[in-house]
């Protein structure tokens, strides 16, 4: 006896079915709607990158714990992309002289980590990435945050099942050296810990916090400092202040759009100021669901130009994980709206004739592939989901005509063929 080959998937990937691809196409349309509505242009990319470019700006956890990387038949280095803002950036970098800034670019790519699978995270995920390139201006910051409300209010999403929490590096680092007093050489371990502050209990961070040199009472200012939300913006020095893009939003008519919270760091090497990360509300899903940045040197690891970028990258695990926590789904597309049933394996010409007249008028029509008894060809168009059939028996087709019967309520009436397109336009409106 021959043994087969597992059917399961990779671990840590999915098979999408067609129900299911139904769901996440209808979603990520309308994400797609959009963005293109804010003046973004979807590009793509390439799936293998130079391993160097993330071991050099992805940060420590990506490029040493979940790389997948091969080398090919020339010695060369690769890896599946880990994530797109390398990639872009490298993109942005050679097409430089080329583009008119500030530029606005999307992408919706997979991309690969080896991470232990578990709720939200998977091996491969598909991600769409979102940045604004050329232009220092609080204007981006805004643009995105507007956008991104957008986006979840196209998925079903209100403002009470979600927020938008951000931080700023330039503020964080004026909160640690000036009121905590943490030296130069520490800020990178300290923000690490402020990164993990809500996932560990407070014994475990303060034993953390004096393993890198934070006295008792240091310790006690970051706790205090964190704790006060916004208020701390106001113990720093107004150079700190007027360095921030994020505060300058923060006192604007656009601070509706954010909520300050210092506890947000994000472990990617490459952000350089503005950070956030947009939480789901609800207790049963209470996590990140997607973040990003402003990275204002990204660009100068391909090109001496300065290119500032920002940017965020929605993966679509957390995002489906926080509509199906609130009931937001859609279902399923039905496999056709239409289906041409010929009664007769004679008249299966006709029937792909009214098929086609069907299409062309942008209705998604089938019509059987092997003769069955009609009974079974009804019972298969109902689980398919079509909402109306038409039967081509000899003596209407022999007439013009053909039999329209609606599925949802039963009724049926004989239609000429050339008003066929909009008998059927109206039944299914």
């Amino acid at each position: 006896m021959s043994q087969h080959l597992p059917t399961a998937p990779y671990r840590g990937t999915r098979d999408f079915l067609p129900g299911e691809m139904s769901v996440r196409q209808q979603v990520f349309h309308r994400l797609y709607e959009v963005i293109e509505r804010f003046g973004f242009v979807r590009y793509d990319g390439p799936i293998l990158e130079s391993a160097e470019i993330y071991e050099a700006k992805s940060g420590r956890e990506i490029a040493d714990l979940q790389l997948y990387t091969l080398t090919d038949r020339g010695g060369r280095r690769l890896a599946l992309r880990p994530e797109m803002t390398p990639s872009v950036a490298r993109m942005i970098a050679a097409n430089a002289n080329k583009l008119q800034f500030p530029v606005r670019w999307y992408c919706h790519v997979n991309c690969h980590r080896y991470e232990r699978p578990q709720r939200g995270r998977v091996r491969e995920h598909w991600q769409i990435n979102v940045d604004t390139f050329g232009s220092d201006s609080a204007n981006v910051e805004i643009e995105i945050f507007e956008l991104i409300h957008e986006m979840m209010s196209a998925v079903g999403a209100t403002r009470d099942m979600y927020v938008l929490r951000a931080n700023d590096r330039i503020l964080l680092e004026g909160i640690l050296t000036g009121i905590v007093g943490v030296p130069a050489g520490r800020l990178k371990d300290v923000s690490s810990l402020i990164d993990r502050w809500e996932k560990y209990p407070r014994e475990q961070l303060a034993e953390d916090g004096a393993g890198m040199g934070l006295s008792d009472e240091q310790f006690g200012r970051l706790e205090a400092s964190l704790k006060a939300g916004e208020e701390i913006l106001g113990d720093l020095p107004a150079e700190v202040i007027e360095r921030s893009q994020l505060a300058k939003i923060l006192q604007s008519p656009a601070r509706d759009l954010v909520t300050f919270d210092p506890l947000i760091v994000r472990a990617f090497e490459y952000y350089t100021s503005t950070v956030f990360e947009v939480f789901d509300r609800d207790p049963a899903n209470n996590r990140s669901l997607f973040g990003g940045g402003r990275y204002s040197d990204l660009v100068g690891l391909f090109s001496d130009k300065r290119i500032p970028g920002f940017g965020f990258g929605m993966g679509d695990v957390t995002l489906f994980d926080f509509l199906d926590t609130h009931g937001l789904l859609p279902k399923p597309r039905p496999e056709a709206d239409v289906a041409v049933i010929p009664t007769d394996e004679s008249l299966y010409e006709a029937a792909r004739t009214v098929a086609g007249q069907l299409r062309q008028a942008g209705h998604r029509t089938t019509v059987p592939l092997e003769p069955r008894k009609l009974g079974k060809e009804l019972g298969r168009a109902d689980k398919a989901g079509a909402s109306a059939v038409v039967i081509v028996g000899p003596e209407d087709w022999s007439a013009g005509n053909v039999v329209v019967r609606h599925l949802v309520t039963g009724e049926q009436q004989t239609v000429n063929v050339p008003s066929l397109p909009d008998t059927i336009r109206d039944l299914l409106a």
